[in-house]
């Protein structure tokens, strides 16, 4: 590529960058990353590099003559842009890159590895102990720090417990801001599970602990003790309150080595441009058709981001029909996401097989974006980059599966706590609160009043108005909605022995999904080093062994059958 031809191809790639915060990566003719910066809007951050006809420093002018390529990372604010790109540049080390100029330190929370552990606060990242942050925002942190101190009493003292003890514990026993471990006013036993409770909420498990909190609620209700009850109430009122507001808090861990591998192989094995920092993943779930909802969860970095996670009740789709309920997913959350610019992510997994990846591109040709999809199939998990060609069958081992299982797994449990709670919802909801007018408080008090639905049904409207609060137009709406006739089934057909063809819904077109045999897979098999750069069917047909069949240049081998147990053909 002569100097000419880089200069447009780098001109467009700028003019595709958007004016919001992020870290951008520049490559060389392999693609290897070269430099990482960070930026506060980077299209003008970038553009100055090559606004400039000459630089001082022969480094950037080196730099600039290197470029032949550009990616860049969205992040939500230039706080955590300068996260991560301090974590870029450790994990790959860019030839560019002198050293990591920051002008602060973000906070971070440590749950001391001590017998009895302390909640501290610290600017560089601790060797032991249990380690959370990051944080962008101080303030947010602190308000976390208040509900610790308010509600799960660990101590803060310097004390060694190990060789210290005191006859009577300080002040902050008594105001009741700690057990009081030092004077032994408390087991063991008894400070580590306030300890568990410190940890559920630094890692976001809000629900289970508040689900842990009523229960012990409860216990201690039963036992009179009611004050520790009453206390234990008031924890879970707080805890939901702090559980609204946004925390903006970076990964609990550094991008480690086999995170790295892992989105480095998904990059080759899925010709990326980048490497998915972040990927989505999308499911659907239902129950015969019934409380039908499509869910999409967020991985960024390698773990998930439950912040990000959406859920969306089916609307466009009756039946069984995971095809089309899909496609209205993907639609639904990258139309919202363009419209709201919020940043995309660099590869997009489906639970599926190659029809639900053809309705999911069909989905993303409407938005119109282009983002790299490709399907994930749990029976033998291969994995489907187009939905007319073969797929392709990694190792065990491979990072790169173990990746996209974490993110299949993590969307179908999410799916099904959806589907699930919904469902639950539904059946516990009286038919009173399909009345126009009549909440639950209403209805609770209905049927407080009058025992049923079918008692209320056989009132009169003027029995009916006893109840507090139920006028005589509300007595007539309700007795209307709940007498008014069924209308009629149509008859049963009678049982036959004709065929009848079940024709699919007009308006979408059907993608043609089954080209080829299922007895063809791509083996992939997995090294432990690979080249920096490379495209799908060069790996597949350099990674494939000796005797395999290729067909329009791409190495396929005949080992799959359906009916074998899942691994047992992996020899």
């Amino acid at each position: 590529m002569d100097e000419r031809e880089r200069m447009g191809r780098i001109r467009a790639i700028l003019r595709t960058l958007p004016l919001k915060p992020g870290v951008y990566l520049m490559h060389d003719e392999t693609g290897r990353v070269i430099y990482v910066g960070k930026a506060k809007k980077l299209k003008r951050r970038v553009s100055s590099y090559f606004n400039h006809r000459d630089f001082a420093i022969p480094r950037l002018r080196k730099l600039v003559q290197t470029v032949q390529d550009i990616s860049f990372i969205r992040t939500e604010t230039e706080s955590e842009a300068f996260i991560v790109e301090s974590r870029l540049i450790k994990a790959i080390q860019p030839f560019f890159n002198v050293e990591l100029k920051m002008g602060s330190r973000y906070p971070f929370i440590v749950v001391t590895a001590e017998r009895f552990p302390r909640v501290l606060v610290t600017h560089t990242r601790p060797k032991t102990g249990r380690v959370f942050g990051p944080y962008t925002s101080a303030g947010a942190m602190r308000s976390m720090l208040n509900l610790i101190k308010n509600f799960f009493p660990a101590r803060n003292c310097s004390m060694n417990l190990e060789k210290e003890k005191l006859a009577r514990p300080c002040i902050m026993y008594d105001i009741g801001k700690c057990l009081g471990p030092c004077a032994g006013k408390c087991t063991e036993k008894e400070y580590n599970e306030t300890v568990d409770d410190i940890l559920m909420l630094l890692n976001g498990q809000t629900a289970d602990l508040v689900s842990r909190l009523r229960t012990r609620m409860e216990r201690l209700a039963k036992e009179m003790r009611f004050e520790e009850a009453a206390k234990a109430r008031d924890t879970i009122r707080d805890l939901w309150k702090f559980s609204r507001q946004k925390l903006s808090v970076t990964l609990t861990d550094d991008l480690d080595e086999d995170t790295w591998a892992a989105m480095t192989r998904l990059r080759d094995l899925c010709g990326l441009p980048v490497v998915p920092w972040r990927i989505d993943g999308f499911d659907i779930s239902h129950s015969a058709g019934r409380e039908t909802y499509g869910v999409a969860v967020v991985f960024e970095q390698g773990y998930p981001n439950q912040s990000l996670y959406r859920r969306y009740a089916i609307k466009s789709v009756d039946g069984i029909d995971d095809f089309r309920s899909m496609r209205e997913t993907v639609l639904r959350r990258y139309r919202g996401m363009i419209e709201s610019q919020l940043p995309l992510p660099q590869l997009i997994l489906i639970d599926g097989g190659p029809e639900q990846l053809a309705f999911a591109r069909q989905a993303l040709a409407e938005v119109p974006v282009a983002i790299r999809t490709i399907a994930l199939a749990k029976r033998d998990e291969l994995i489907f980059t187009e939905p007319d060609k073969p797929p392709l069958r990694l190792d065990w081992n491979d990072p790169a599966l173990r990746l996209l299982q974490r993110v299949r797994d993590e969307s179908h449990r999410f799916a099904i706590t959806t589907h699930r709670r919904k469902r639950v919802s539904r059946l516990s909801r009286s038919a009173l609160e399909d009345v126009p007018g009549i909440g639950k408080h209403k209805a609770a008090l209905l049927l407080s009043t009058f025992g049923s639905v079918q008692r209320i049904a056989s009132l009169s409207a003027e029995e009916l108005q006893k109840a507090p609060g139920i006028g005589p137009v509300q007595a007539a709406k309700i007795l209307d909605f709940l007498t008014e006739a069924p209308a009629p089934e149509a008859p049963a057909p009678k049982r036959t022995v004709e065929l009848v063809r079940v024709e699919r819904p007009i308006g979408i077109p059907v993608p043609e999904t089954a080209k080829y045999r299922w007895d063809k897979t791509i083996d992939v098999p997995y090294r432990e080093a690979l080249p920096e750069r490379r495209d799908v069917p060069e790996a597949a047909g350099a990674l494939s062994a000796a005797g395999e069949e290729t067909e329009d240049g791409r190495a396929v081998r005949r080992t799959y059958n359906p009916k074998r147990k899942r691994g047992i053909h992996r020899a």
